[in-house]
């Protein structure tokens, strides 16, 4: 397994790859993670069980998608595909570090250029993709509230229902979306889709890097939402985003509640527990 990945590597990057040292390191709570080196080169890789190799390569696809937009730092695909019984990705290994003073300056700038790449084709992405490793539907869909209510919220429930959840106010909160984001009219924006403290982070050299995208395009609010749900990111964060691409604060404050809904039921679905009278009182909120 070992030597076809090192072979795979070899033909993607043009050059003779070895691996000589492999260590284990985290991959978050659902993949194995290592980083194999040849003593000049690193990568980093991540295995699952060979069903999850579309996973990995919508994850691959969406990392390229930000990667070749210019705006803020992943990292870079190689390779991904199936050895023995794994489906694995490859990528550009990045020494992390906490950074220089002006890194999270630096992280709000560029994920407002990001947020100013958009799409032709409205809301959605080419692919369907996940959140954690819940499948997360992307087809194109020209109105915002309609990809928001069917392909996020509705999805979700319909989840979380089949696992026992119970949420009674669900059908009201669906039929209120349109009030709820009453004139607001989103550009569809290339977002990481998946924003939390976890996934941001910053090179050794001070650069801000963004890792494991659930990639689409759709209202870049979803994602400063996320930043705020488990823990907020540096004020210069904020400070440095709203110069360069500002918020409506007052109606942003409602639509955080409801966008970080997903995420919530999300966890329902992966984790149970209290999430689910977490995304009640939620909702609670939102109908008030």
């Amino acid at each position: 397994m070992w030597d076809a990945i090192a072979r795979h590597i070899s033909d993607k990057t043009g050059t003779p790859f070895t691996i000589q040292d492999r260590r284990s390191v985290g991959g978050g709570c659902i993949n194995q993670a290592y980083r194999i080196g040849d003593g000049n080169r690193s990568f980093f890789l991540k295995f699952n069980q060979a069903s999850q190799l579309a996973m990995f390569e919508a994850e691959a696809l969406g990392l390229k998608e930000i990667y070749d937009s210019h705006t803020i730092r992943v990292p870079q695909p190689i390779c991904w595909g199936l050895a023995d019984t794994s489906a694995y990705i490859v990528m550009e290994w990045l020494d992390l570090g906490y950074g220089k003073g002006d890194s999270w300056q630096r992280m709000g700038t560029n994920l407002a250029a990001m947020h100013r790449v958009t799409s032709s084709n409205g809301f959605g992405w080419r692919q369907n993709n996940t959140i954690g490793d819940t499948p997360q539907q992307n087809p194109w869909t020209q109105n915002w509230v309609e990809f928001y209510r069917e392909h996020r919220l509705r999805y979700q429930f319909k989840l979380a229902n089949r696992r026992g959840g119970h949420f009674p106010r669900q059908d009201e909160l669906l039929t209120a979306l349109p009030e709820l984001l009453a004139g607001h009219d989103p550009a569809p924006a290339l977002v990481h889709g998946d924003l939390w403290s976890g996934n941001a982070s910053v090179t050794q050299a001070g650069e801000p890097v963004i890792l494991d995208p659930a990639t689409y395009y759709g209202d870049r609010e979803v994602d400063i939402a996320m930043t705020e749900l488990f823990g907020r990111f540096s004020p210069a964060f904020y400070d440095a985003y709203n110069a360069a691409y500002p918020l409506d604060q007052g109606y942003y404050t409602v639509r955080k509640t409801l966008y970080n809904l997903y995420h919530i039921i999300n966890h329902f679905n992966l984790f149970g527990g209290g999430y689910g009278s977490q995304a009640n009182r939620m909702i609670d909120q939102l109908l008030a």
